[in-house]
């Protein structure tokens, strides 16, 4: 399968937008002028999901790369790295590496091993791109071997640039809880520019569908949006949906169902874990030990996806789960969290630093809404377990079919 239909990666006939391209040349400036400098630089690329941050970081990485193996030129001989804490997305990374003659394997790390390694050489990585950076630890975790208090913080040291991608509503777990107070601490003492992002790609051409999206995942169902072209639809059971989903990858492929972390699962060992949708009962997805991500292996379709094995990628079709934890308050016309009912425990581990540790579950819980919500191309199917918010979502899409939508 071509790498770039399911993935950040551009496709053959594909080229930048005008704010990437303008964003690609912004950021090998800052390179060039703040390499030869003493002091530790920092480019953030920001912007929601489905923007196309990955594409450029990946893009640039594999420019930098060609000039440094070059024998000649300003960033001729740099050693450069690119980090990326998210597994499957390391998967990526490593495959292009194999089929690229400049780039090599070990040009791609996780952010742990490459700050282990810097503090035993004490030598500076020239060039430092970081992918998902909201995902890096900002508190230790003896399980990843991260002994510091902040990964962004120990990869600014280790680098002399780093380019970094970041979105606080892509935050999953409370050991890397970020916000814009908490990365603005890490960046005060460093030069550093931002650059924002804002143009959507997923979610081919519709804003209107965006916005829904973003105002869903705030906790209002806002009138359903006009979308020619997108197929969004509200299911009153599971089944319909799943079977949608199977007609949809049948016909084009990457279609596949998700769901919140709201029904109980262990990453390891023997026990198959189900998630169930009115009629429909399906098992969890499992932690392959395979170099083909997830959304890329055929069987995954008879199993559902999670935030880890779906983040950074892309699905033609969505469809997606909202458990038990997603409720709805007909008083108040809003979409709620239940932050008791979320079964990630790994997110919610406590941590002492949060003056609101439930106002921050909640949060990540509405990320996770947000970033399965946004992963389809030209579709979303919803499915929502809570019988309110199941009835408000039906009844907002049978009002928008009624004005014609």
């Amino acid at each position: 399968m071509d790498l770039s239909a399911a993935t950040f990666l551009l496709g053959p006939e594909q080229t930048f937008s005008p704010d990437q391209e303008k964003l690609a040349q912004a950021v090998m400036s800052f390179v060039r002028q703040h390499l030869p400098l003493a002091d530790h630089a920092v480019f953030v690329i920001t912007g929601d999901a489905g923007t196309g941050k990955s594409a450029v970081l990946a893009h640039l990485f594999a420019s930098l790369q060609t000039q440094a193996r070059s024998g000649s030129g300003a960033l001729a001989g740099t050693q450069n790295t690119l980090l990326v804490n998210h597994q499957e997305m390391l998967k990526i990374y490593q495959e292009v590496a194999g089929a690229n003659p400049v780039l090599r394997k070990k040009d791609f790390m996780k952010p742990t091993p490459f700050i282990n390694a810097a503090h035993r050489s004490g030598s500076l990585t020239d060039v430092t791109f970081v992918d998902e950076g909201h995902l890096l630890l900002t508190e230790p975790d003896r399980y990843n071997r991260f002994d510091q208090t902040n990964q962004l913080a120990e990869i600014i040291r280790a680098s002399r640039v780093t380019v970094l991608v970041f979105d606080p509503h892509q935050v999953l777990k409370l050991k890397s809880y970020w916000d814009w107070p908490r990365l603005r601490t890490v960046l005060a003492p460093y030069p550093h520019t931002l650059f924002d992002l804002d143009t959507q790609f997923r979610v081919h051409s519709q804003a209107a569908v965006q916005s829904w999206i973003n105002a869903f995942t705030a906790g209002t169902i806002a009138p359903w949006p006009v979308h020619p072209g997108y197929d969004l639809r509200v299911f009153a059971d599971g089944t319909p949906l799943y079977q949608r989903i199977e007609q949809q990858d049948a016909r084009y492929g990457l279609a596949r169902v998700l769901a919140t972390a709201d029904f109980p699962f262990t990453v390891f060992g023997p026990t198959k874990w189900y998630v169930t949708a009115g009629t429909l009962r399906l098992p969890w997805d499992k932690i392959s030990m395979t170099a083909t991500p997830w959304a890329q292996r055929p069987e995954t379709l008879h199993e559902v996806g999670s935030i880890y094995t779906i983040q950074g990628f892309d699905l033609n079709y969505a469809g997606i789960i909202l458990g038990p934890s997603v409720g709805y308050d007909p008083a108040t016309r809003q979409v709620t969290v239940d932050v008791t009912r979320y079964q990630d425990n790994e997110a919610f581990k406590k941590r002492s630093d949060l003056p609101d540790l439930t106002a921050a579950r909640a949060q990540i819980m509405r990320n996770a809404i947000n970033v399965l919500c946004k992963r389809g191309r030209h579709g979303l199917y919803l499915y929502a377990v809570d019988p309110q918010l199941r009835a408000a979502l039906l009844a907002a899409q049978a009002k928008g079919e009624d004005n014609g939508h």
